[in-house]
């Protein structure tokens, strides 16, 4: 398995693979509304025989913490065909993503998902508790990339404009 940076080309492969993973076309849409807005950071493909396979995406958010603006992404949507789940290709996608947000001096990223797997990257719930988000709850966590961060006493974290206009 290989992964690299999606292409321009990929996009169809890509909605192929998100429509796939959830049953239906609202994070392979995403992607798309993203990547037109311009709010993509970070978009990766998991390729095997030259066959993209996975897909995960990392967008821009708008997060303050206390008084300060935080450099922030959002991890969504991570989708792996169907056929290659649990066999290590969204670990390694995260891995990777992460990994370029940490060389590129992201201060945090959050996600919105299931806590035992995400926990596994060190995405905690407590981390994110105090940013007020339309997406706050047990399932919203965050990941500080800059292990000098403290938890802040009161916050916001925004998504991108394309994840209100799914519907």
């Amino acid at each position: 398995m290989h992964i690299r940076t999606a292409l321009p080309g990929d996009a169809d492969a890509i909605f192929a693979v998100h429509s796939a993973a959830f049953g239906a076309e609202d994070e392979a849409r995403l992607v798309g509304m993203l990547e037109a807005d311009g709010d993509m950071l970070v978009s990766l493909v998991a390729e095997l025989d030259e066959t993209i396979i996975g897909h995960i995406a990392f967008s821009w958010m708008h997060v303050i913490a206390d008084t300060a603006h935080w450099r922030c992404a959002g991890l969504a949507p991570l989708g792996v065909l169907p056929g290659h789940q649990r066999n290590r290709v969204g670990s390694k996608l995260v891995e990777h993503g992460l990994n370029i947000l940490r060389a590129e001096a992201y201060a945090a990223c959050f996600v919105l998902g299931d806590v035992d797997y995400y926990a596994r990257f060190g995405f905690d719930p407590a981390r994110a508790a105090p940013f007020v988000s339309s997406f706050s709850g047990v399932h919203f966590m965050a990941l500080y990339l800059d292990t000098g961060l403290a938890i802040p006493q009161s916050g916001s974290a925004d998504y991108a404009p394309a994840f209100g206009r799914l519907e």
